[in-house]
């Protein structure tokens, strides 16, 4: 198995740049849960927490998951830090082992898909974990032409998602874009969607 990227990232992956686009994303998803009677997180692939931990006030318990052991270890030192009890950062990927033994109300997964070879298995497993009535939030890129790299997806087009959202289960797909942004996707200008759907 090739050495995970994340790992060597890790102690470095807070940039202001990063921090910034993170704002926005929480921001976002704070208006999808706003006023709505959920109780649990579960952020996959939510690396060191930057989007995770600005959504802790939400919700009653909440969960980390990501499949670098050295980005969970940077999140569970926030979690001390910022005396989070009520969440908890663990390595799994779901690539590899589909047991994940936890439940939540609100799944997020935000700039995961683009890492994501093919991505209806890893939303399918995804569906498993998700309470019924729950809500999947999905933030991404938008499709960009600009974007070439044989290891990550260029964004993806509203067609794809809604059609990947419906083959693996998950119904009322809300989809828009809410920031463009300059060199935010591999050194090019681009957009962020977020797709809210149920399941």
């Amino acid at each position: 198995m090739e050495e995970n990227v994340f790992n060597q990232m890790a102690n470095k992956y807070d940039t202001e740049e990063r921090q910034e686009l993170a704002n926005i994303i929480a921001d976002e998803i704070k208006k999808n849960v706003a006023g709505k009677q959920y109780h649990s997180l579960l952020d996959y692939g939510g690396g060191t927490g930057l989007v995770t931990f600005q959504l802790a006030d939400h919700f009653e318990k909440g969960w980390l998951v990501d499949s670098s052991p050295e980005m969970v270890q940077v999140a569970q030192s926030k979690i001390e830090q910022q005396q989070l009890q009520h969440f908890e950062a663990m390595a799994f990927n779901l690539a590899e082992d589909t047991s994940l033994d936890i439940k939540a109300d609100v799944i997020v997964l935000s700039l995961v898909l683009l890492h994501v070879p093919d991505i209806e298995p890893l939303l399918q497993r995804l569906n498993e974990p998700l309470n019924a009535g729950g809500q999947l939030i999905i933030v991404d890129f938008d499709k960009n032409e600009k974007v070439q790299h044989p290891k990550v997806h260029n964004g993806f087009t509203e067609a794809e998602i809604q059609r990947a959202l419906h083959h693996t289960g998950f119904r009322n797909v809300n989809m828009h874009t809410f920031h463009h942004g300059s060199n935010i996707f591999m050194k090019q200008d681009a957009s962020l969607f977020i797709a809210a759907s149920t399941k």
